[in-house]
């Protein structure tokens, strides 16, 4: 059966308060969920995309379905939900970097199951190439693990890879549960996008050869640590090995900088770049993410990202 997507992403989409001056009450209103910036970020670099999450019959959830649709992101099998709401974040910034502020307990996405997975989703995942699954997938309650898990197994058994991050959030689930958790769904991918900061907590890991190394033992053939402002470690059991450096920018927003890499790396890498001219591409276009507020506004173009590259 011919593959129709490039990457399909299940989790949470939010919406999103973002404080554009540190320590004063002005909150920039956008959009926020890992998984749905990453999508965003894939449907800007030229990937057909879909997205798999449930929303609140409100007006929020009205706001994103807008926004996918403005975006090029098929959101045909996103479940509306009566009883249960959309869930909303802030970001705070301060001397420390930024901060996140949640009411998402018992959101409409948090009450996805695999009963609900099966009934809406079942024929877009197996004719989808990726599936990006993430830590925050996971640990919005035990019924999203579980249909998580089964995305991700259903994929691979119809031919597709699957890419886990793990983006720990502590606040979503103890440190314990979080290390088992995300074990098991590493074992259950295909590409890993760790952060070093993410696997020091978990893992006890702070050095990129040693993360590459982990993830590589529990069956992912690509492994992608990134390391902020430093860059990225690529690491392909075919193809070995390498380091590319951060690019040095004025960052004033790191919230989406991941999940423009990952939208960007999976969308160039199921449209067919070689592995690491898709890391390339992503370091850059994370770059021009930072330079913005907010997780998806500044997400770039694929023109804005092939221009920068030959700066």
């Amino acid at each position: 059966m011919e593959s129709i997507w490039d990457l399909v992403a299940l989790g949470e989409a939010l919406v999103e308060f973002n404080q554009t001056q540190p320590g004063q009450p002005h909150y920039l209103q956008g959009f926020g969920g890992d998984t749905s910036n990453s999508c965003i970020a894939a449907a800007r670099a030229g990937a057909r995309v879909a997205y798999l999450s449930r929303l609140g019959e409100d007006t929020f959830g009205d706001e994103l379905l807008r926004l996918w649709a403005n975006e090029g992101v098929d959101a045909s099998a996103v479940e509306r939900d009566t009883q249960q709401p959309t869930g909303l974040y802030f970001v705070t910034h301060g001397p420390q970097g930024h901060s996140f502020s949640y009411l998402r307990k018992g959101s409409a996405a948090s009450c996805m199951t695999p009963k609900w997975l099966h009934r809406h989703a079942a024929e877009l995942l197996k004719r989808s190439k990726l599936l990006l699954v993430s830590g925050i997938s996971l640990a919005i309650s035990p019924q999203a693990f579980d249909t998580a898990v089964q995305a991700m197994n259903f994929v691979r058994a119809a031919g597709g890879r699957v890419a886990f991050d793990p983006n720990l959030r502590l606040k979503l689930w103890p440190l314990e549960r979080a290390k088992a958790s995300i074990s098991h769904a590493v074992g259950l991918c295909d590409v890993f996008l760790p952060g070093v900061d993410d696997m020091q907590a978990l893992m006890g890991l702070s050095e990129p050869n040693d993360i590459a190394d982990w993830g590589h033992a529990r069956g992912a053939s690509l492994v992608v640590v990134k390391m902020g402002k430093d860059g990225v470690l690529f690491s392909d059991l075919a193809a070995g090995r390498h380091r590319v450096p951060g690019r040095v920018v004025k960052a004033v927003d790191a919230t989406g900088a991941g999940d423009s890499f990952n939208g960007n790396f999976l969308a160039r890498l199921a449209l067919g770049d070689a592995p690491l001219a898709a890391v390339r591409y992503a370091n850059t276009a994370a770059s021009l993410a930072v330079q913005g507020y907010g997780a998806v506004a500044p997400l770039p173009t694929r023109a804005q990202v092939q221009a920068a590259m030959y700066v």
